[in-house]
């Protein structure tokens, strides 16, 4: 199988904060394609386009950076392993299933199932097999990698964060207002300190670009599984509107995509700085 993600390790003295990008994947094998009953191009509606190249402003910070490769047609890295739609598998699975959320009955579960305006993706079910060995080789490898670095982050400076990054459609303006460009989740107050929050919120100010918090992406399974404030571990997802960086026709603007990467390396930079000042107090908001 393909190489499921990739680990670039940061500064040789460590890093507090580590990023991971799980929707960005751009590898189809043809295994998966074979059962697609759609083409390749449309499968990678699935995609946070380019989240990967947003994250790479991190490189310069010393950041360790944990990215997928596999495209997210194959597995969610961003849902829980038991978010499983049962219309998906062939047979019976050893998992016990969450019960049916929002994403999952519109049909974006662990293995997604339809795009909106598209409908069914797969010719047919996904074999339990086929599914168990997925999650076995590229969803728990990737959170395990995730621990390990948050883990040896933690030992180092007593705190650690791993920053997710996503992308995102334009949101529709609301109430009259501008529509936020990016959009900072922390669980509802849950995954991070809230002076880490309040950081990132005002780099995103100083750049102009609105920003709103936890709507209406809140966070995923990767804050759920890996944030523990009280124990030192914070976990901030940052959703960038890909209309930043992507014209209408889906075309790279590389003003605006090097503006992107510079704005996630200084949010980066400054979460790692307030993280190595023993003076933060590690709670919840």
């Amino acid at each position: 199988m393909d190489v499921p993600f990739t680990i670039e390790a940061g500064s040789p003295g460590g890093h507090p904060v580590v990023v991971a990008v799980p929707h960005a994947g751009r590898v189809y094998p043809q295994t998966l394609l074979a059962t697609a009953r759609v083409s390749e191009d449309t499968l990678a509606g699935l995609e946070d386009r380019l989240a990967d190249k947003i994250a790479d402003g991190a490189r310069g910070t010393g950041a360790t950076l944990i990215v997928a490769r596999l495209a997210r047609a194959m597995l969610d890295l961003n849902r829980d392993p038991r978010e499983i739609d049962p219309e998906m598998i062939l047979g019976p699975i050893a998992i016990d299933p969450l019960p049916p959320t929002p994403k999952l009955r519109a049909g974006l579960g662990l293995f997604p199932r339809r795009l909106p305006h598209v409908g069914e993706l797969w010719r047919g079910r996904l074999p339990a097999d086929e599914a168990l060995g997925r999650i076995a080789t590229i969803h728990m490898p990737y959170h395990r990698a995730i621990a390990e670095a948050l883990g040896a982050a933690r030992t180092q400076y007593g705190a650690a964060l791993l920053l997710d990054c996503h992308s995102m459609p334009a949101l529709p303006p609301s109430y009259g207002r501008t529509p936020a460009r990016i959009v900072v989740g922390d669980l509802h107050g849950s995954a991070a300190d809230i002076g880490l929050i309040d950081l990132v919120m005002e780099t995103v100010a100083e750049t102009g670009l609105p920003a709103i918090r936890n709507a209406p992406y809140a966070g995923g399974h990767a804050l759920r599984r890996h944030a523990n404030p009280r124990g030192g571990i914070h976990a901030i997802q940052i959703e960038f509107d890909r209309t930043l960086y992507l014209d209408g026709a889906g075309a790279i603007i590389p003003q605006g995509l090097a503006e992107c990467r510079a704005l996630f390396g200084e949010i980066t930079a400054r979460l790692a700085d307030r993280l190595r000042d023993a003076a933060l107090p590690m709670a919840a908001e």
